[in-house]
């Protein structure tokens, strides 16, 4: 029997189509899902995460956002669930506020004001209701910290770069999905 051999490339290419479908690892056993759970990091550099290396219970669900690998880790709280989401993190340390925090409130259609730091950077910004160039993109989950959110983006560009001012950015589709899944009380610990 001849011995198959995958190029790099086709390797990266099915890898990277199984960890960017809408459900991105699940707690379900596939032989795909066994594949992937046996490489520690993924092509684009995400480090596949454990949740009791974090918390310690699930509670109502939980977040681990690494802005090193800048991805975005959700687990159920009955552990059934557990998906990966690229993102934009902040652009610099100044920014970045890491610690313990939770979901307080969620919101279709934010709106958005920057805050006073922003517009001392800046002091064209304004004040944008929501729509297409609105920077929270269409949903928004606030957290326990002011000023800081888990929020879609418009620009597509954001993600995988170091370009927020302290939020943690996924694509709208992508914010859209976790947004159905991470009730209110999901605590959150950003890295």
């Amino acid at each position: 029997m001849a011995e198959q051999k995958i190029s790099r490339r086709g390797l990266i290419a099915t890898a990277g189509a199984t960890l960017f479908m809408p459900t991105l690892l699940r707690a379900q056993s596939t032989e795909a899902d066994t594949a992937v759970a046996a490489v520690r990091h993924n092509t684009s550099s995400f480090t596949q995460q454990r949740w009791e290396d974090h918390f310690d219970t699930l509670g109502k669900a939980a977040i681990v956002a690494d802005t090193t690998s800048r991805a975005l880790h959700f687990w159920s709280g009955d552990g059934e669930t557990y998906n990966i989401y690229p993102t934009s993190v902040p652009r610099s340390d100044e920014l970045t506020k890491r610690g313990y925090t939770r979901i307080v409130r969620k919101r279709i259609g934010p709106d958005w004001t920057p805050t006073p730091s922003m517009i001392e950077r800046d002091p064209d910004l304004k004040y944008m209701p929501p729509g297409p160039d609105n920077p929270l993109g269409t949903h928004a989950m606030y957290l326990d910290w002011p000023a800081y959110l888990i929020h879609g983006t418009h620009d597509t560009r954001k993600i995988g770069r170091q370009s927020s001012d302290g939020c943690i950015g996924l694509y709208n589709h992508m914010i859209e999905a976790l947004f159905e899944i991470a009730p209110v009380g999901t605590q959150v610990r950003i890295i």
